[in-house]
């Protein structure tokens, strides 16, 4: 049995049905999903579908992530978004003029189901953008964070290799889990494709929203398999590029 850790999608279902195949994922491993399943691509409703339904046959764990959270106000308070819209939303609003009510409400359940983060028992944390307070995450503060945070990835991509984790200079953060897999900053912002790691954090957001691929990796392993870049699988879409 695998542990198999996802990221970003956001509405694009063909590239998540290519890393499931690519990684001949079956029903005896478990699933960790960063978040951001929606906003970008045309099939957010139809992810949510997917992802609902392979709940009742894996052992899934599904990772809030300020896109999600952006739909449920907009699904179950009406609330409308300005800078939603300009960031994915749009696509994922044009898409649910096709659903009906009762899947909107199983949508809707869904997504007030999500976790804001998960600690297994090896240490290692799941969280879709990070956290802030230095006693880790059961003390954090502002739960938003969770899934609106660009410090921890930002302060793991600074930092300088040469100091070690018992540095009084090291960042305690960096020092509490043994890893941490994070998404929500595509790694194509500093030129990559593919999961990165920097300190003990490992971002497996490869870009899916943008023309990057999705991926899946197996956290023991890190071996790891990719969809095409997403702009040529919904190649008459802009996604959010």
């Amino acid at each position: 049995m695998r542990t198999l850790v996802i990221g970003d999608i956001h509405g694009g279902l063909r590239a998540l049905h290519q890393i499931m195949e690519r990684a001949k994922v079956t029903k005896e491993d478990s699933l960790i999903f960063l978040g951001d399943y929606v906003d970008g691509w045309s099939q957010s409703p139809q992810v949510l579908d997917y992802l609902i339904e392979l709940n009742t046959t894996n052992n899934c764990i599904f990772i809030r992530g300020n896109h999600d959270e952006l739909l449920l106000h907009w699904l179950k308070d009406s609330k409308d978004n300005l800078m939603w819209y300009k960031h994915g939303g749009e696509a994922t609003v044009l898409a649910y003029e096709k659903v009906d009510v009762s899947t909107k409400q199983l949508h809707v359940d869904f997504l007030l189901s999500l976790k804001d983060y998960y600690l297994d028992d090896k240490k290692r944390l799941f969280v879709h953008a990070g956290f802030t307070n230095m006693n880790g995450v059961t003390y954090e503060f502002y739960p938003k964070l969770f899934y609106w945070d660009r410090t921890l990835w930002e302060t793991a991509l600074s930092l300088d290799r040469s100091i070690k984790p018992n540095d009084l200079t090291y960042p305690k953060r960096l020092t509490l889990y043994d890893e941490i897999y994070i998404g929500h900053t595509p790694v194509t912002r500093i030129g990559k494709t593919e999961p990165t790691q920097m300190a003990c954090v490992w971002n497996v957001d490869t870009g899916a929203a943008f023309k990057g691929p999705l991926t899946i990796m197996d956290i023991d392993t890190k071996e790891f398999w990719q969809s095409e870049p997403l702009n040529t699988l919904y190649f008459d879409e802009k996604g959010r590029n």
